[in-house]
């Protein structure tokens, strides 16, 4: 017991000291590494079964695409609660003006829908009134690809979204194969046409004005 208080040698004390507080430091990082390694891993729980760990969305649920993004996944719209609306940059035009024409679409349900834009189910249409009917002054199914595909689009309750590009009329009369035709502009002595849009069973019309 005197050796281990009292160590004797050659050399000072202090150096035994030091040497037997190297080694029982050693001794401690060595029985700390043994725990670290021992001590048990993954504590959170497990996954639900069907579910993968660290997954940010499910299908169906509001992990969905921004306004005016393509999704796969969502139910169909109801087009009773859905609200299209006929869009122009203007409402008067002046002459030498064209208006752009565009639709905004605003889900008023409570759930995330899919809804089907673009297409053969969707159609820009310029009349003007002509005794008891309109007049078709132009209309994009002049020049609609029969081939082009409809988009889905998600749309989010109460957030209106904007078709991705507008249509520039050129205030010329379209026939059937051409609705880029040139000619002499309408409404030039100054007329009052309306703008619809018909999206499947959906109708909007907006009223314009040329001179």
């Amino acid at each position: 017991m005197s050796s281990v208080m009292h160590p004797k040698g050659p050399l000072p004390p202090q150096v035994y000291w030091r040497r037997r507080l190297i080694v029982l430091g050693l001794i401690v990082l060595v029985i700390v590494v043994i725990v670290i390694i021992a001590w048990p891993r993954g504590t959170g729980q497990p996954a639900a079964a069907g579910t993968t760990a660290g997954a940010t969305s499910t299908p169906g649920s509001t992990d969905t695409p921004a306004p005016g993004e393509t999704s796969a996944a969502g139910d169909a719209c109801d087009p009773t609660k859905i609200e299209l609306t006929a869009d122009t940059d203007k409402t008067e035009y002046a002459s030498g003006e064209f208006p752009q024409l565009w639709l905004t679409l605003e889900n008023k349900s409570a759930h995330d829908c899919v809804m089907q834009i673009g297409g053969e189910d969707l159609t820009y249409v310029i009349t003007s009134p002509s005794g008891d009917t309109d007049e078709v002054y132009w209309t994009s199914a002049d020049c609609a690809d029969p081939n082009t595909a409809s988009n889905p689009v998600t749309l989010k309750p109460g957030v209106p979204v904007e078709s991705n590009s507008k249509v520039t009329w050129n205030r010329v009369r379209s026939t059937p194969g051409n609705c880029e035709a040139t000619g002499d502009q309408v409404g030039t002595g100054g007329a009052s046409f309306d703008f619809t849009v018909k999206l499947g069973d959906l109708t909007a019309t907006k009223r314009i004005y040329l001179s």
